[in-house]
């Protein structure tokens, strides 16, 4: 892991500030997965509901919405992922 040697209480202010920012860039690019994966449920939903006499329609509408779980649920690992690395590389040193 390219972090493994930073201990927070050798970090200087800068430091501390870059560590900041990049958990915040990882709630935002959460927020962003979230927000395209609700857009497309949406627009799949709205295909699926006023244009369901069309077969082509209907099988786009159900593949529009389930991509837009699926970016859901892949925006959460991702999420998670990161916010791992992040907190262990974050660690205290150990004793000794």
């Amino acid at each position: 892991m390219p972090y493994s040697k930073i201990y927070p209480d050798k970090m200087i202010l800068r430091d501390h500030l870059a560590y900041d920012r990049t958990i915040l860039a990882n709630e935002r690019t959460f927020l962003s997965y979230s927000r395209t994966s609700i857009t497309l449920i949406i627009a799949g939903g709205t295909l699926i509901k006023f244009l369901h006499m069309e077969v082509f329609m209907l099988c786009l509408g159900i593949l529009v919405f389930s991509l837009g779980v699926l970016v859901f649920f892949f925006g959460i690992r991702r999420y998670a992922a990161v916010k791992k690395r992040l907190s262990v590389a974050y660690e205290e040193p150990p004793e000794g």
